[in-house]
């Protein structure tokens, strides 16, 4: 019999977290139903998933910012299909291709002039590890600087770099001279550690992932002297803040930084092939690959593959079409509007913050009674379960989709695709609207919500495991 993989589709869709919990990761199933994230995606189109029974789902995460141009859109499916069509030689390895060529020239098209020399990968996680060897081939440097609580990726140079406790249990050690991590807008502590001439990079990201904490300062102006002072790369992982998603193509351009090196991935991928790029200064990429004998010192399989690179190129010229960058500008400022003029009738909202589509709502502590102790008696189990509840009833009452923005935060992350109008905004307003209001009936059923997810964890008795699969 042929293989067939839509009648495989049709036959088994509805499986999906038997199979998983079988098979893949029980711990991450048993996450997803205690938070009633256990739902069944049968397609997905623009800004929104559709279950089995066609109802939409407003995608407000975007895969981790993966779909700035939408799910599944025409134009890079489109290309996909060109290239199968036309049977191209596909990693030869011990060639050029041409299509890798394309990319990095449409991608040092969009950087500043400075930054003139890419080399491809499969993931963000990946252009940050290759991104800090480079940084110590051109430097002869073993040490590098990030910020707390920032977020670069999960293999060991990368976690290394981030060090957030929540993510590095039982992983250690961990790479020696990647302990530093300084607070954001010191720029003293910035100082004390880059005095010492032995860092090669200080890592930052311009809109932090977790928590969607920016600088307030001119911190990281300041700290771009600091790096050309001291003989320090900057780096600038633009992996989520990158390609139009702060409302700027890179969010390094919100304060006319020139990092020396940047990472992306994510939107690059079109949302269907895994892609990664380093781009960087032309000489600092020569001291990694030196002499000849060194011309594939760092190096990947997958990394200049003709569907990545051609998704690549669809999803850039996508993002310049259909003025993507500067919709994300517009609609984040019209969503972050709307939802400050919340906390007129809601105490619960602390700060509506962040750039373009990349929105963080942080809550704290009401200021009526009951509320009050409600808040204390939740945050005495645990810090998070507040935005968990908000995050679940945006999902389960009106079929938005968000995300809790990091381990122990009272924050709700929001990542729309960048193609959202006005319709979408009101849409997620009028629901955080609804959910805050419904947090306002203590008792009631969003307090109940509450003792469920505790009852849930304590039963499991691994409370971190919920955590983890919505704050990541």
């Amino acid at each position: 019999m042929a293989f067939d993989l839509k009648e495989i589709i049709a036959a088994r869709l509805g499986e999906n977290y038997q199979l998983h919990e079988r098979h893949v990761n029980p711990t991450l199933v048993q996450a997803q139903r205690v938070i009633g994230f256990d739902k069944i995606y049968a397609r997905a189109e623009g800004a929104y998933l559709f279950d089995m029974d066609n109802q939409p789902y407003l995608d407000f995460l975007s895969g981790y910012s993966v779909f700035n141009i939408g799910r599944n859109h025409p134009i890079v499916k489109q290309a996909i299909r060109d290239v199968l069509d036309l049977d191209l030689p596909n990693m030869v390895q011990m060639d050029c291709s041409l299509l890798s060529g394309l990319l990095a020239e449409a991608l040092t098209k969009r950087t500043p002039s400075h930054l003139n020399a890419v080399f491809f990968c499969n993931s963000g996680t990946e252009a940050m590890e290759g991104a800090l060897k480079f940084a110590r081939a051109a430097t002869g440097r073993k040490r590098a600087v990030s910020l707390a609580s920032a977020f670069h990726g999960l293999s060991l140079g990368s976690l290394s770099l981030m060090g957030c406790e929540s993510f590095t249990e039982g992983f250690g050690p961990l790479m020696e001279g990647f302990d530093a991590r300084v607070p954001l807008d010191d720029i003293e502590a910035l100082d004390r550690q880059l005095r010492s001439r032995d860092v090669a990079a200080f890592v930052i990201e311009t809109v932090q992932g977790k928590g969607c904490q920016t600088s307030k300062t001119d911190f990281l102006i300041r700290a771009q002297e600091l790096c050309r002072k001291y003989g320090t790369l900057l780096i600038s992982d633009e992996v989520q803040t990158g390609l139009g998603r702060t409302g700027k193509m890179f969010g390094f351009q919100h304060w006319n930084l020139e990092p020396d090196i940047i990472t992306l991935a994510k939107t690059l991928s079109g949302g269907y092939v895994p892609c990664g790029a380093i781009v960087t200064r032309r000489d600092i990429y020569q001291k990694t690959f030196s002499r000849m004998d060194r011309c594939v010192v760092h190096s990947t399989t997958f990394g200049r593959n003709n569907l990545a690179m051609a998704c690549g190129l669809a999803a850039l010229e996508i993002i310049d079409n259909e003025k993507l960058t500067e919709n994300s500008a517009k609609m984040g400022t019209l969503l972050m509007e709307k939802v400050d003029t919340l906390r007129a009738k809601h105490s619960f909202i602390k700060e509506v913050r962040g750039k373009g589509l990349m929105i963080g709502i942080e809550f704290h502590e009401p200021q009526e009674f009951k509320l009050k102790m409600a808040w204390k008696l939740l945050h005495k189990i645990d810090k998070v379960l507040f935005a968990q509840m908000i995050v679940t009833q945006m999902l389960s009452k009106h079929r938005i989709l968000t995300q809790v923005a990091g381990h122990a935060m009272d924050v709700m992350k929001i990542l729309p695709p960048l193609i959202i109008g006005e319709k979408e905004v009101d849409m997620f307003v009028n629901a955080l609207d609804d959910v805050l209001t419904e947090c306002r009936k203590f008792p009631g059923p969003m307090w109940e919500l509450g003792n469920n997810f505790v009852r849930a964890a304590l039963g499991s008795r691994r409370p971190a495991e919920a955590r983890s699969a919505v704050s990541a």
